[in-house]
């Protein structure tokens, strides 16, 4: 499906060349949004606002592996001087806060990949935005993103689009 829409795509700009090129010139620029995406600001302020959403919680997750590795410590070096039943019930607490750990842990990564998802998604809009607002600015007839192999530095507008999203 993928391959077909690209082929489509590749398909449909040659043709633009060829017609454009017997009519009029077409202004045609490029954008790496993948750079786009690593430079933002606004990547930098979502990056920020999940640190601080997220923080808490992992070092939650990081005082819990600790409590962990201290009770298999305890129970590694005290083992043969404990008691039978001292020596099940600190087994059994050590499993249970494994099992504790892990379920958390599981949650925490999926909630931070939903939030960092939103993150990202909401990133991609406004990226859109801007591509969109300086392709009508600058009277662009076609920009390019993803799927292009090679773009000339002429047609690059990645840095044009990187200074609109700084103006937001």
């Amino acid at each position: 499906m993928v391959v077909l829409m690209k082929n489509r795509i590749s398909l449909f700009v040659m043709l633009m060349l060829i017609a454009g090129a017997s009519q009029a010139d077409l202004k045609i620029g490029f954008v790496n949004v993948a750079k786009v995406l690593e430079k933002a600001p606004q990547a930098a302020k979502a990056k920020s606002r999940l640190e601080t959403e997220f923080s808490p919680r992992d070092k939650q997750l990081v005082s819990q592996q600790k409590e962990i590795k201290t009770m298999e410590e305890r129970l590694s070096r005290d083992s043969a001087v404990m008691g039978e039943e001292e020596r099940r019930s600190l087994e059994k607490d050590v499993i249970e806060k494994k099992r504790e750990a892990a379920r958390a842990q599981q949650e925490f990564s999926e909630d931070f990949n939903m939030r960092r998802n939103e993150e990202l998604g909401n990133l991609q809009k406004r990226i859109v935005e801007a591509v969109r607002a300086l392709a009508k600015e600058e009277s662009f007839d076609l920009l390019l993103t993803d799927g292009v192999i090679y773009a000339n530095d002429d047609i690059d507008v990645t840095s044009q689009v990187q200074k609109k999203l700084e103006t937001q």
